[in-house]
């Protein structure tokens, strides 16, 4: 079948006949408005009642068109299936696998990114009104509003995915939509298998993990900080207790005993906000034995660091950083933040907590790579010391693809001997 969009854009000719785009689509939302049942349009991207609608519209286009080519008939009722019961323009790449990324720069610019490439597209949307209406339609389900008042919101999709939409008067050019699609499953071996670590590297984060270290993951935006430690779960003890707590929900441990906690906004009376500093104070006192933070941004981090201070050995989270150094000391700023503990006992607090510092990067061949592993072995003159132990250095960027190897630095692993202490024999990282 040809690509959506490609056959028809705003009119399609054949035989002397005009299709009006805009009068097309107002008929058949009306006709499927009136025959079928109105719990089932509120159920925007379910493939029941896609295929409901579908059905209508079939019988409609191959009456009225029945000139059309097959192929150019079913791209017209895919596209108004997409509009009337799915987010127009975007549909299509929500429902490819291998697009991982969509952003909508304005109403008439969207990227994807593809295989880990950014990409333009030739698909847009009619107006800014039209991508106004794909927005409420996809917020609305999740009782999230936009509007001058509250002009962003960052939430999650009933599939996973997360949404990030800005208006005006913040986003002054109009309406801007990004959505990063949630990849369930993920296993270890697939990230082994990406590239992202090599198998080796693999075995001895396990052992991190089954010897119950603290660790955090760091990384920019979209490094795939959060899927990382989603696979890293899968060698947690299954005797294990874990609470997870995020803003919004992603992660989908593959661990038997585990509570998901989500915090909320306030609403639209700017009452009920629950934040995660007061979801990780509550963690505390529900006996998990390892509490798993999505990611820490703020105050939030002084109560994680309660809680892998606290006899909760396992513990993990994640934070933006350029690299392990830049995590610990962003890490200070954000405990410091809560004050909530003397300012200048902030870094020894951490180097007690913390074990193990991971750090991802997206490459601009667009594949996610460990890049550097540090122990953090103290503190000293109010700075945390971290020992880096891994590193991955580029040997040359051939066919556009970054080739490179990782590497043991040479420093002395401190922490092989607790790792003994707790029953896991550790030879090397690599």
């Amino acid at each position: 079948m040809p690509r959506l969009y490609e056959i028809m854009d705003s009119q399609y000719r054949s035989n002397n006949n005009e299709i009006n785009w805009a009068e097309l689509r107002k008929r058949a939302q009306e006709k499927i408005m009136a025959e079928v049942p109105p719990e089932i349009l509120g159920k925007y991207r379910d493939q029941e009642a896609k295929n409901i609608v579908r059905k209508k519209l079939t019988t409609m286009i191959d009456l009225e068109y029945s000139a059309l080519p097959f192929n150019a008939r079913q791209s017209i009722i895919e596209r108004l299936v997409n509009e009337i019961q799915g987010y127009g323009p975007i549909e299509q790449f929500l429902d490819n696998t291998n697009i991982t990324e969509i952003i909508v720069e304005k109403y008439d610019k969207i990227i994807i990114e593809e295989n880990g490439e950014l990409k333009e597209t030739d698909v847009k949307f009619d107006n800014e009104e039209h991508l106004r209406l794909v927005i409420e339609r996809i917020i609305a389900p999740i009782g999230r509003r936009l509007d001058y008042s509250s002009p962003m919101v960052d939430a999650r999709l009933p599939d996973g995915s997360r949404v990030c939409a800005v208006i005006p008067p913040i986003s002054p050019d109009g309406a801007t939509i990004t959505i990063r699609k949630f990849r369930p499953n993920v296993s270890i071996n697939d990230l082994v298998r990406w590239g992202m670590l090599p198998e080796k590297l693999k075995e001895s984060l396990a052992k991190c993990v089954k010897a119950r270290l603290n660790i955090i993951i760091s990384g920019g935006t979209g490094s795939g900080k959060t899927t990382f430690l989603n696979a890293l779960s899968e060698f947690i003890d299954p005797r294990l207790s874990i609470i997870t707590i995020e803003n919004p929900i992603e992660m989908q441990l593959r661990h038997p005993h585990v509570r998901r906690w989500e915090a909320r906004p306030a609403n639209i009376e700017g009452a009920g906000e629950v934040n995660m500093m007061s979801l990780v104070q509550t963690a505390l006192r529900s006996r998990p034995d390892i509490i798993i933070v999505g990611e820490v941004r703020g105050k939030e981090a002084y109560a994680m660091i309660q809680a892998m201070n606290t006899g909760h050995l396992g513990s993990m989270t994640t934070l933006h950083a350029n690299n392990t150094a830049q995590a610990m000391e962003r890490l200070i700023a954000m405990v410091a933040s809560a004050q909530e503990y003397p300012k200048d006992l902030v870094p020894s607090l951490i180097a007690e907590s913390v074990d193990l510092v991971i750090h991802i990067m997206r490459f601009p061949d667009g594949k996610r790579r460990v890049v550097e592993i540090s122990e953090v072995v103290g503190e000293r003159n109010q700075k945390i010391i971290t020992n880096l132990l891994v590193k991955f250095k580029v040997d040359e960027f051939k066919d556009k693809e970054i080739i490179g190897h990782w590497e043991e630095t040479g420093n002395k692993f401190t922490k092989r001997e607790l790792l003994k202490e707790r029953g896991v024999d550790f030879d090397s990282f690599l």
